[in-house]
């Protein structure tokens, strides 16, 4: 290769690793990456709204892992149950967090040294910059001067005389108002991130006639935050009173459609009288700074069990998980002691009971019109004495023998309230003592929601801050003629889009004109 092809030839710079850690570091930290990985995380956050999560709602999790085991299983892998701890949605937050720091702290620092800087003294040539005008006047160049000075300060700008000359400025506020939004976004992060670590929720399904203690025994299922101990529960006891639903019974099209539920429960903290409160859908009850959320309802049945000997040896609510509108539900009945064979049965809740075509039983209504409840009853190994947690809401029927139901030789137990049947083989009898209702509670306490409102707040306030205020720069020149005549001239510049720069300029200079005429007349 000759010479001139050497010397033409481009030399490209070799980047060490500290060349390449700046590079990835002003790309992670540039305002285009931080609203791409914000639109990310709200990208991200959609499966969470779709799919039931393990911490809001393990029970719905549970349902859709036994009615879509392959899908569940997917999900599982790409940890979609667990979106909002998922490795994936934490990388995006802490990329976002980092992103909007690195965006924040140079241009806090660039923004203070501008805001100490003195105005920049005026161009050479006005006439080259937007909104330029001129006036003339008989007025001397310094008292024009000093006029638009003052007339500049009354108009909040900052101002400094340069000769012949005045250079003003205003309009920090917005991008005080844009770093105050992106500090606010960071400050939310932080609370959710760190809040949410101090906090926890819990679910626990409440009986009519029956309460609970905020307690961790007490909870059906528990999920504490990273940095939960036990002294962040507040001692409280909830009592469900009454549960009051309300039905559609008017509209033909829509008879049994849920209207409104209303729990009527009753409160005690500790070292306070015990109140009345009420608990609906989108209205949670509040107890020192713990949300009492409604998440769902349905049918509890007292069964009592007796043994041959007519000795009680099982009684007391079973909540019942419906499936279907009207509250059709399924109930597991697990006695593994008392009747000398461990006993499970698997019932069939019908609130308003109707028969199909097929002779089958079906519920036609949600309420208690006409209740029955079917049972079949089973009888071997229940799976509870091998130290393994089973599912309080299934009978896993691989161990155990049906010996009344649809494939033994007895007929399925059927009761309505107040009946009692014998248990096949002598093993005793069951009675269906009453329907009470249930309701699902979710216990949410999260410490961040006062900090997440103010950095909120200030998000907006930043953000309609720094769109509404324009920031300008304005000159002001004087000059004074052979003749004693002055000529004046105005123009501005903007830093970004300003359409009403131009009579803003305009507005200026017949103000400020007009003004010199009427001194200079006196």
């Amino acid at each position: 290769m000759d010479a001139p092809a050497q010397q033409s030839k481009i030399q490209q710079p070799k980047l060490n690793f500290a060349g390449y850690a700046r590079f990835f570091w002003r790309q992670l930290t540039s305002m285009r990456t931080a609203l791409f990985l914000l639109l990310l995380l709200a990208v991200a956050a959609i499966p969470g709204s779709l799919v039931p999560q393990v911490s809001s709602d393990p029970n719905g999790v549970i349902a859709y892992r036994r009615l879509y085991p392959d899908a569940a299983a997917v999900l599982d892998f790409f940890q979609v149950f667990t979106t909002y701890t998922s490795v994936w949605f934490s990388a995006i937050y802490l990329l976002l967090f980092i992103s909007l720091i690195g965006c924040v702290l140079p241009r806090t620092k660039h923004h203070f040294d501008a805001l100490r800087a003195r105005p920049p003294k005026t161009p050479a040539r006005l006439s080259r910059l937007e909104g330029f005008t001129t006036r003339t006047t008989e007025a001397d160049a310094a008292t024009a001067v000093d006029s638009a000075r003052r007339q500049l300060r009354s108009q909040r700008y900052r101002t400094e005389l340069y000769s012949d000359s005045v250079s003003a400025e205003r309009g920090y506020l917005r991008e005080t108002g844009n770093l105050i939004f992106h500090s606010a976004l960071v400050g939310v992060l932080l609370a959710v991130g760190l809040g949410g670590g101090f906090g926890y929720t819990g679910q626990r399904v409440v009986v009519e006639g029956y309460a609970f203690s905020n307690s961790l025994a007490s909870y059906d299922s528990f999920n504490p935050g990273r940095f939960f101990t036990d002294e962040a529960l507040d001692p409280f006891t909830i009592a469900l009173d009454s549960f009051v639903p309300v039905y559609e019974q008017s509209n033909r099209r829509a008879i049994g459609q849920a209207i409104d539920y209303t729990a009527n429960v009753t409160t005690t903290l500790r070292g306070a009288s015990s109140e009345t409160a009420r608990i609906k859908v989108n209205e949670p009850l509040s107890l020192s700074g713990t949300n009492v959320y409604l998440l769902g309802n349905g049918y509890a049945p007292v069964l009592t069990v007796r043994d041959s000997d007519d000795s009680v040896i099982w009684s007391q609510p079973t909540p019942c998980l419906p499936f279907d509108a009207n509250l059709g539900s399924t109930c597991v009945i697990k006695i593994p002691d008392g009747l000398g064979k461990q006993i499970g049965m698997l019932g069939f809740l019908y609130p308003t009971t109707g028969t199909l075509d097929s002779g089958a039983l079906a519920s036609v209504y949600p309420d208690l019109v006409s209740p029955t409840l079917t049972l079949e009853v089973y009888e071997g190994d229940l799976g509870l004495d091998n130290g393994l947690g089973t599912n309080a809401y299934a009978l896993n029927t691989d161990s155990l023998e049906q010996v009344a139901g649809r494939t033994s030789d007895a007929e399925t137990i059927r009761l309505t309230p107040g009946d009692r049947a014998e248990l096949p083989n002598g093993l005793g009898s069951v009675e269906l003592a009453s329907i009470p209702r249930f309701a699902s509670l979710d216990v949410h306490h999260d410490p961040s929601q006062l900090p997440v409102l103010i950095f909120a707040i200030l998000v907006i306030a930043g953000l309609v801050t720094s769109l509404f205020i324009p920031r300008r720069r304005m000159w002001v020149s004087a000059k004074t003629d052979a003749s004693g005549t002055t000529t004046i001239e105005y123009a501005a510049l903007a830093r970004g889009d300003d359409p009403n720069l131009d009579s803003a300029v305009a507005e200026f200079a017949d103000k400020h004109s007009q003004q010199l005429k009427v001194r200079v007349d006196s």
